[in-house]
């Protein structure tokens, strides 16, 4: 067995301990390039290992400690193919207007929904109809179809669309004194109308909002969000499916 030597850390110790092993066995005249006496050596030398660790060390110990390679590590491989990507930005990281030229045509459905939130006072100003611009609900909605059809001049990088259809309806709701706003848009066409169910029910809420904050300046607008889609190449999606 070694000497035992002080030391303060096992970075300094462990070579120590070997140099000062492989020395005594050279001093002993002990050939270490036969294949018995190495493997004699190696089990003296975990032996002593075990001595100062507790444990006689694993043979698989290089293998456990080297990086686990993911499935996902080549960038052609299937996994990172289903990751989601922006479609709107090119390869150097630039913005960029999409190129639909190639897509089929199908008939594309968007619907999509908001809230505003009024309050008890304003409420009751909008269902009587006494706010002093006027009808709010009429105005908003055709506010809503009129952003709609200049979603592609609000939004930069939006296609221009024709749109078939559009279509805004706003409800009071008494139980939060709200405002429920469902917009919906229709194309046939290579590209989507979720943007221009979007953009219809965010202007009919803007509308209402400007149309009654003399009243009050506590109105919110909330939950703006895409309920469902169809056609394209991603299909049928539905927040309540």
């Amino acid at each position: 067995m070694l000497d035992e030597v002080e030391v303060k850390t096992q970075s300094f110790y462990l070579p120590a301990m070997f140099l000062r092993h492989i020395k005594a066995h050279r001093s002993l005249g002990r050939c270490l390039i036969g294949r018995n006496n190495h493997d004699l050596t190696i089990a003296e030398l975990n032996k002593e290992l075990e001595s100062v660790f507790g444990e006689p060390p694993s043979l698989d110990g290089l293998s456990s400690s080297a990086p686990q390679v993911s499935d996902c590590a080549s960038p052609i491989s299937s996994c990172s193919e289903e990751r989601a990507s922006l479609t709107h930005v090119d390869s150097t990281g630039h913005a960029k207007m999409v190129d639909v030229s190639s897509k089929q045509e199908s008939k594309r459905v968007a619907v999509a929904s908001c809230r505003v939130l009024l309050g008890p006072k304003v409420f009751n100003l909008v269902a009587s109809n006494q706010i002093a611009k006027g009808d709010v609900l009429t105005v908003a909605k055709i506010a809503g179809i009129n952003g709609a059809k200049q979603t592609g001049n609000l939004i930069p990088l939006c296609h221009n669309i024709g749109l078939t259809h559009v279509r805004v309806d706003l409800t009071l709701n008494e139980k939060d004194h709200s405002v429920e706003i469902e917009g919906e848009a229709a194309t046939t066409g290579k590209t989507g109308v979720e943007m221009e169910a979007m953009t219809a029910v965010t202007i009919a809420g803007l509308t209402i909002y400007d149309m009654c904050k003399a009243a009050s300046k506590e109105i919110c607008m909330t939950d703006i969000r895409l309920e469902l889609k169809t056609g394209g190449k991603s299909g049928y999606w539905s927040r309540t499916k």
